[in-house]
């Protein structure tokens, strides 16, 4: 107890003495949570001085939860574990505590060694100390499982534990993979900091994942109660957690996650259970958006000889502050062009925060109308029961199901969900459930942005609502196909047609951005009859009269840097935007003939051929006459996608000022 008294005291003065320095804001007040234990010969008992916890306004009580390593492969997710080691030694124990409903950083607490000099190898007493209680329970036939101490919250560490286990008859060497960072995402969610081994397992530094095993098909495999891949000795379509195309599984792997750790293991006895232990630091820049789920993948190969192994690919929400009661999609972003073909899923979990058990459990999930309830289906679910029958009552454990316009509503009937604060209740596990389903879209949807949350009622009480669920799209890109006419009002006979694409978001709701560049060519034809006079001293008049035309042929090449356009509706749109206009090449010919007269008094006019007149000038301009100006635009038809007709004036700063633009536009 000296060293429990010691820390309390160091830990009372820090806090006391911060108090009398400074003020620190909320969101950077670093607390510690200093370990403390008791020996008695090789058992120990673990605690630590925790901090007050700063209640969030309005969300239930808050509370801590504990994850322990003891040092020796073992862990615990109890508050005061009580744990036997079996030899002598010295054990560095660690803890990672987690505030839930309480605003700020968890508390931190430093590593503690623990000095075993008297230890026997006899399994745990009976007298309460026992074996770190949160080590897994396998299943008959199951060889891995995956726990985390937390949900992954932005700049903030979690520990992940994989626990594994020799179902064969045998001494094995095997592999463990870990794949990481989706490439779904833009930027990595994870940094492995750190690996923690306690049955001398090795960290491979070159995997080149090339495996030349064989299939095991012993006895003992097809006879596992997962579903089998193998029909007839022949390799089918894997669809299990259970599979044997290693090679494939591993590239598969490599497809979707950008990291990977893999550890070899050897000399694991029939029945032995270890556990490895990382570190997982979460990066800043993690995606912020609340329902977002990240995934790990863990493989398992048990034996080296074959290429049987087994699949977990762990779920992660994205938090942004540790609470039980939340909801999350994997559709927070989505390609808009393929979500027609697949089904979003959801996730809302709760956790009963009451002094007693809750037999009743309604979930009120706000639910966009561009989804199609019709195609619900309901993938999982914690506690798990039967599906209500909705012609009738019945008394046995149910899960109802009630679709409204804008509400999902999931009524879990005549369950049984401990409360965290019910007495002799110490598995915080056992205090939450959830529920999994999946949903298509809509026939006709439209590209725009939804949040939705869930109510959950515990019995009678008041509800408490989770985060906002987001479903947003990618931008996409739409390419369309631009042609038309073009008026030039100030200049008489001048012909102009032009084609060129457009560039915007695919299939936007109401406003959006759109880029352009098209070509065009123009001709231009003049004819004009003017003349000339002239008249000496004596009268006689000398008249030249003139025929002059002029064509002109241009290139020239349009630039739209940026336009906005705004859908009123799925049929009309307007915007404007800026306009470039430069001239590629410019060929132009021009011919002048003048036919020459003498008009003298009293005799009228007389021709005078010697005098005619012919001139005739060609031009070669290259790339110039640079105009720049502003326009309006409104567009009719299938403004969103597909076909539409528009009309565009443009005002240029700088002569010719004015042009029309009419034109047919197709985007894909």
């Amino acid at each position: 107890m000296t060293k429990r008294i010691f820390n309390t005291v160091l830990f009372v003065s820090l806090v006391t003495f911060s108090g009398y320095t400074q003020t620190i804001p909320l969101d950077t007040l670093t607390r510690s949570a200093p370990i403390f234990y008791d020996v008695l010969g090789n058992k120990v008992t673990y605690g630590a001085e925790m901090p007050e916890l700063n209640q969030i306004a309005g969300a239930p009580k808050a509370f801590y939860t504990y994850y322990w390593e003891l040092g020796d492969g073992n862990y615990s997710f109890e508050k005061e574990p009580k744990h036997t080691y079996k030899k002598e030694g010295t054990y560095e124990v660690k803890l990672w505590s987690t505030n839930n409903y309480d605003n700020g950083k968890p508390p931190a607490s430093r590593p503690k060694k623990v000095v075993i000099s008297d230890a026997s190898d006899e399994e745990a007493s009976v007298d309460g100390f026992a074996f770190a209680k949160a080590n897994p329970v396998f299943k008959p036939d199951e060889d891995l499982l995956i726990r985390t101490n937390r949900d992954p919250l932005p700049s903030q560490e979690m520990v992940l534990i994989t626990s594994y286990k020799n179902t064969k008859d045998y001494v094995t060497n095997g592999k463990l993979y870990l794949f990481y960072n989706d490439k779904s995402f833009k930027d990595k969610n994870f940094i492995l900091t750190d690996t923690r081994l306690h049955h001398n397992e090795k960290i491979e530094q070159n995997e080149d994942f090339v495996h030349h095993a064989g299939t095991d098909f012993s006895q003992e495999y097809l006879a596992s109660t997962y579903p089998s891949e193998l029909r007839e000795r022949t390799l089918v379509v894997q669809d299990s957690t259970k599979k044997t195309n290693l090679p494939l599984t591993l590239e598969e792997s490599q497809e979707l996650y950008l990291n990977s750790q893999v550890i070899t293991f050897t000399n694991m006895q029939p029945g032995e259970e270890r556990n490895v232990f990382r570190t997982l630091e979460t990066t800043p820049e993690m995606i912020k958006d609340t329902s977002a789920i990240v995934t790990l993948r863990s493989i398992y190969v048990p034996d080296e000889n074959y290429e049987n192994h087994t699949v977990k690919d762990t779920e992660l929400e994205i938090v942004t502050s540790h609470d039980p009661n939340k909801m999350s999609s994997n559709g927070t972003l989505m390609n808009y062009r393929l979500v027609r073909f697949k089904k979003l899923k959801f996730k809302v979990r709760f956790q009963n925060d009451g002094e007693g058990p809750a037999n009743t459990i309604r979930l009120e999930v706000d639910t966009p109308e561009m989804f199609d309830k019709n195609t619900l289906e309901i993938k999982d679910m914690y506690p798990q029961c039967r599906i209500c029958p909705k012609d009738r009552e019945v008394n046995y454990s149910c899960l109802d199901t009630i679709l409204q316009k804008d509400k999902i509503i999931f009524t879990f009937k005549r369950i049984y969900l401990p409360g965290t604060a019910q007495k002799n209740v110490t598995e915080k596990d056992s205090t939450k459930g959830f529920v999994k389903y999946a949903m298509k879209f809509g026939k006709d949807f439209h590209k725009k942005k939804t949040r939705s949350r869930t109510a959950i009622y515990f019995d009678k009480n008041e509800p408490i609502y989770t985060n906002y669920s987001t479903t947003r799209f990618t931008p996409g890109i739409s390419i369309g196909a631009r042609a038309g006419y073009i008026f030039n009002p100030d200049l008489d006979n001048a012909t102009e047609v032009f084609a060129g694409i457009t560039l915007s978001p695919f299939k936007s709701y109401r406003g959006y951005l759109q880029a352009e560049l098209f070509f065009s060519t123009t001709s231009f034809d003049n004819f004009r009859n003017f003349e000339t006079i002239e008249t000496n001293d004596i009268g006689i008049e000398s008249i030249t009269r003139f025929t002059e035309e002029a064509t002109a042929r241009n290139i020239t090449t349009y630039l739209v840097p940026i336009s906005y356009l705004y859908n009123l509706n799925n049929f009309i749109a307007v915007g404007a935007g800026l306009q470039l206009k430069l001239d590629l090449s410019r060929e132009c010919n021009q011919t002048t003939t003048g036919e020459f007269f003498l008009n003298i008094p009293g005799e009228g006019e007389i021709r005078d051929e010697t005098q005619d007149t012919f001139q005739e000038t060609d031009c070669n301009k290259g790339v110039g006459n640079f105009q720049s100006g502003v326009f309006a635009d409104i567009n009719f038809g299938g403004v969103r996608i597909g076909p539409s007709a528009g009309i565009r004036y443009v005002s240029n700063f700088n002569a010719p000022n004015a042009q029309i633009q009419v034109y047919g536009l197709w985007k894909f």
